[in-house]
C-alpha cells in the first residue's frame, strides 16, 4: 500500500525522525531538524554511501572542504551571475512563487536552460490556467530571476553586505574542484581518480516543497571523478550502473526507481541523467549523474590563474581532466528509504505499522524489553543491553505492555526485540523477535551476541 505524505510527516514528527526547525517560535520555513532517530538514520545513510563510494574503492578518496570559500569561486562557477530561479508575484496577495512550479502544476515544463523571456512567454500564454496556491488569483507579475546564493557578512566589518560579498556554499562540489591539485599531490594519485565529500549546502529557495525534498539548508553527498577526455563516457556509464545498484543494495524496490534523461543540456555537458524515486507525490529526482566535460577545471584555472592540467607520468601527455559526477541529497535519501520501508499490516484484527528498513540503515538495531519492571528482571536486562551497546545502537524499554512495546519498535524499524522474562532467570535464555516475520526464537543469553552478529553484520 502506498503511504501518503501526511502519514510520513506525522510519523517523522511523532517518533523523532524529523522536526520543524525553531518550532517553539513558530517554525522557520524550509529548514528542518533531525531528531534522535532521524540523526541515527542519517548517519547510517551517510555511512552506507561512504562505504560504497570511498571505502570499497581504491580510486576514490575523501574530502571535507569549508562551507565558506573565496567569493571568486562562485563567480568562476557561474553561481553569482546565473544561479537563479524564475520568480513571479501574485498581484492579489503578493505571495511570490516559482514560475516553473506553477507551470508544472498544469503539466507544462519550463526547462532550467530557458531564458527569462521564454519562461515569461509561457507564463503569459497560460495565465488564465494558473492559480495562486494561496488566494486562487490568476494574475501574476512578469518573470524575474532571483539568485539563490545565501550571502554572509563573514569577515566583512563595513556594515555593507554588498561591498565585500561572501557566500555560504550553494553546492559542495566547488570545494572538490579547487582542491583537485592539493589532493592530487598529497595522495600521490594518478588519473583516473575521484574525490568524495559529504557536507552542508545552502540555497535561498523561494518556495519550499515536499517536506525535506527542497529546503534552504541541506546536506549533499557528492563524488567528482577526474579522467582523460577519451574515457569520459565509458566511465560515465559505469558510474550510472553502480549508482543504480547502490539503491537496490539499500533495499529500495526497483519498481520505485526510474531513469530520467535530461533532453536540454547546459552547453558544456555531454550527458545528464537523474535517478528518480516514486515518492508519495510522484517520481522526483533522487540523484543526479552528469558528464561535465572540462568546464569546471577550465573555469577555475582561468579565474585563478593556476594551471590545473594533469601530466601523465607514463606518456607525458598533458591535458585538462574531464569530470563525471554523482550528486545526491541526504534528506531525499532519507525520505525515499522511509517511503519504501513503510508498511501497514493487519495483525489479529489490528493495524501494525512497520518500517521494513534494511538492517544497515535501521536507527536502532536491537531493543531489550524486560517483561516486568521488577528489579529481578530490570538488572539483568539492563546488563544485556549494556553488553550489546558495544556493537550496536540499543534501546531499553520497560514501559507499557510487551505488545505495545513491540509495536513501538516496529514503527521505527528496529530489526530485533529481545524479551527478558521470568523464565530467563532459570533457563538462562531470552526471546528474540524478528521485526518482519514476527517469529520468535528462544536463545541462550551467552549466544545472543553471536546470533545478532550473524544477522546484523552481513
Amino acid at each position: 500500500m502506498a503511504v501518503s505524505m501526511e502519514k510520513l510527516v506525522s510519523l517523522c514528527k511523532r517518533r523523532g525522525f524529523v522536526f520543524p526547525s525553531s518550532e517553539i517560535y513558530g517554525g522557520f520555513a524550509a529548514v528542518y531538524d533531525y531528531g534522535p532517530l532521524g540523526v541515527e538514520l542519517v548517519n547510517n545513510i551517510k555511512a552506507a554511501w561512504w562505504k560504497a563510494m570511498v571505502q570499497m574503492r581504491d580510486d576514490i578518496v575523501g574530502l571535507d572542504s569549508a562551507i565558506f570559500m573565496h567569493p571568486k569561486i562562485w563567480e568562476a562557477s557561474g553561481h553569482v551571475g546565473g544561479f537563479a530561479d524564475p520568480l513571479t508575484e501574485c498581484k492579489s496577495c503578493h505571495t511570490r512563487h516559482l514560475v516553473d512550479h506553477l507551470l508544472e502544476d498544469i503539466g507544462i515544463t519550463a526547462d532550467e536552460k530557458m531564458s527569462v523571456e521564454e519562461i515569461n512567454a509561457l507564463l503569459v500564454d497560460n495565465m488564465k490556467k494558473l492559480h495562486c496556491p494561496k488566494c486562487g488569483n490568476s494574475d501574476f507579475t512578469s518573470v524575474k530571476k532571483f539568485n539563490l546564493l545565501v550571502s554572509s557578512n563573514l569577515g566583512n566589518f563595513t556594515g555593507d553586505m554588498e561591498k565585500e560579498p561572501v557566500y555560504l556554499r550553494g553546492e559542495t562540489c566547488q570545494g572538490i574542484y579547487v582542491n583537485f591539485p592539493n589532493v592530487l599531490q598529497s595522495s600521490r594519485r594518478r588519473l583516473p581518480f575521484g574525490i568524495a565529500q559529504i557536507g552542508k549546502a545552502f540555497r535561498n529557495e523561494i518556495t519550499a516543497r515536499q517536506f525535506v525534498i527542497r529546503t534552504r539548508e541541506f546536506e549533499q553527498m557528492e563524488m567528482q571523478y577526474f579522467l582523460h577526455p577519451v574515457a569520459e563516457m565509458e566511465e560515465y556509464e559505469k558510474l550510472r550502473r553502480a549508482r543504480w545498484q547502490y539503491y537496490l543494495d539499500l533495499g529500495i524496490k526497483p519498481e520505485n526507481l526510474k531513469w530520467h534523461k535530461h533532453e536540454k543540456l547546459v552547453f558544456y555537458a555531454k550527458e545528464a541523467y537523474d535517478i528518480e524515486y516514486n515518492f508519495p507525490f510522484g517520481f522526483w529526482e533522487l540523484e543526479g549523474i552528469h558528464a561535465r566535460g572540462d568546464y569546471d577545471l577550465s573555469q577555475h584555472a582561468k579565474c585563478s590563474g593556476v594551471d590545473l592540467s594533469y601530466t601523465d607520468p607514463v606518456t607525458g601527455e598533458k591535458y585538462l581532466p574531464h569530470i563525471i559526477e554523482s550528486s545526491v541529497g541526504v534528506g531525499r535519501t532519507l525520505l525515499a528509504v522511509l517511503t519504501d520501508a513503510y508498511c501497514e499490516e493487519e495483525v489479529e484484527g489490528e493495524t501494525r505499522v512497520v518500517l521494513k528498513l534494511s538492517k544497515a540503515l535501521a536507527p536502532i538495531k536491537v531493543a531489550v524489553l524486560p517483561l516486568s519492571k521488577k528489579e529481578e528482571l530490570q538488572n539483568p536486562a539492563k546488563k544485556l543491553a549494556t553488553q550489546l551497546r558495544r556493537h550496536w545502537m540499543v534501546d531499553y524499554d520497560e514501559t507499557q505492555s510487551i505488545g505495545k512495546r513491540y509495536r513501538r519498535q516496529d514503527e521505527v524499524g528496529t530489526p530485533y526485540c529481545i524479551t527478558f522474562d521470568f523464565d530467563s532467570l532459570t533457563d538462562g535464555a531470552v526471546t528474540v523477535r524478528d521485526r518482519d516475520t514476527m517469529a520468535q526464537e528462544r536463545i541462550k543469553i551467552e549466544e545472543v551476541e553471536a546470533y545478532l552478529t550473524q544477522r546484523l553484520n552481513r
